[in-house]
């Protein structure tokens, strides 16, 4: 496997999406020294919502992982945009944030957010582990199952 995180997206066969424009008053990337804090992304494809719903009501674990990987692959677009084109300059993903929309009674949250950490390391290899949360709430924007957030150390 190639140590770019640009051929590992290649050799994994991902066409990442464009950067996503925010959806009210806030921007999706800002950078503080030499990290980039990237705002909460929501598990769009093709500028659909994969899923609609919550965890242990009407959508499916199968679904929740798909979704969480969506909601990184997003992430990837933003700090790629953010870092005009050059994913070489992360040195490390520092922390992922997931929130998963759910039932009260829902208790694999962690496993849904392997969906994002999996990615995480395909991507970036040793650089994409990180320290995590995975939270339930009880609904999120658009009435997305999924929202992943992320830090991330660049040069």
């Amino acid at each position: 496997m190639s140590s770019s995180a640009e051929g590992r997206i290649a050799e994994l066969g991902i066409s990442l999406p464009q950067a996503a424009a925010p959806v009210a008053n806030y921007v999706p990337v800002v950078q503080t020294g030499n990290l980039l804090v990237v705002s909460g992304q929501l598990p769009f494809e093709k500028g659909e919502l994969l899923a609609k719903g919550k965890l242990g009501e009407n959508v499916s674990e199968e679904e929740g992982i798909a979704c969480a990987r969506a909601c990184f692959l997003n992430i990837v677009a933003q700090i790629k945009a953010a870092l005009n084109g050059d994913l070489s300059r992360v040195k490390r993903i520092v922390r992922l944030g997931g929130f998963i929309a759910c039932s009260a009674d829902f208790v694999n949250h962690a496993h849904i957010m392997n969906g994002a950490s999996n990615m995480a390391v395909d991507i970036f290899g040793e650089a994409g582990k990180h320290a995590r949360a995975a939270v339930g709430v009880p609904s999120l924007p658009l009435n997305a199952p999924v929202e992943v957030e992320a830090i991330f150390e660049v040069s």
